[in-house]
């Protein structure tokens, strides 16, 4: 019998893997494999090692995920804290006010990380794209547009429509999504324009922006000096 196979069953038998044998001896893992091929004992050696195995990566990616989680709270409280000095620096800027008000009414809230607008009003999706361009710097190739239309509508005309009625001219435009309308007549001419951008970072400030405005409008704020003989 072969020295190099004793001492790989010795091995086997203490727990050690295929590849830990192997780089210890030099023994290419298919003469392992036919060497234990079969043996009981060491098929019950290899599924300990995958349970241990999984054990340890399950162990390694919740300290990964909490490591993360952290890392992203923190992330977070920082786009919340940048949200606050903005607002005190922006609140008295129309397009912002515009904006977040926009926002607030038609905005999507339910997603965690996308801002964007949904209108079927051209000069809506303008100003939108104004304040996330000019008061809030988002550059133009991270800003998405997508339509939503009838099966009558021609997606050309309609970007067209919107680049040049919306100012959507830099703006990259996702796949259009057609839907049946009740009686599969365009029932809007241009179908229905969507805008935004997607950025979790982005979704906590402008949720907090949205957060800020009822009670500053509650204050009248926003009215100036002569707020108490309005």
């Amino acid at each position: 019998m072969r020295t190099d196979k004793d001492k790989a069953i010795n091995l086997r038998k203490t727990g050690k893997s295929y590849s830990e044998i192997e780089e210890e001896l030099k023994i290419p893992r298919s003469t392992l494999s036919a060497w234990f091929k079969g043996s009981a004992w060491s098929q019950r050696i290899k599924e300990d090692l995958s349970s241990t195995a999984v054990t340890k990566s399950t162990v390694r990616i919740i300290e990964l995920n909490n490591i993360r989680g952290v890392h992203l709270d923190k992330l977070y409280t920082q786009a919340r804290l940048e949200a606050l000095k903005d607002f005190e620096a922006l609140k008295f800027h129309p397009t912002f006010i515009a904006g977040v008000m926009l926002y607030w009414g038609e905005g999507d809230k339910a997603s965690k990380h996308r801002v964007s607008l949904t209108n079927t009003d051209p000069a809506m999706i303008k100003i939108f794209i104004n304040f996330l361009k000019d008061v809030c710097d988002i550059n133009d190739e991270k800003i998405k547009a997508w339509l939503l239309l009838y099966p009558d509508l021609q997606e050309t005309n309609c970007k067209e429509y919107w680049i040049k009625e919306a100012g959507l001219q830099n703006i990259t435009f996702n796949k259009s999504i057609y839907i049946d309308g009740r009686h599969k007549t365009k029932r809007l001419g241009y179908g229905v324009c969507t805008v935004g951008v997607s950025s979790r970072y982005f979704k906590e400030k402008v949720l907090l922006w949205i957060s800020l405005f009822p009670d500053m409008l509650s204050g009248r704020e926003l009215y100036g000096k002569n707020a108490d003989i309005i």
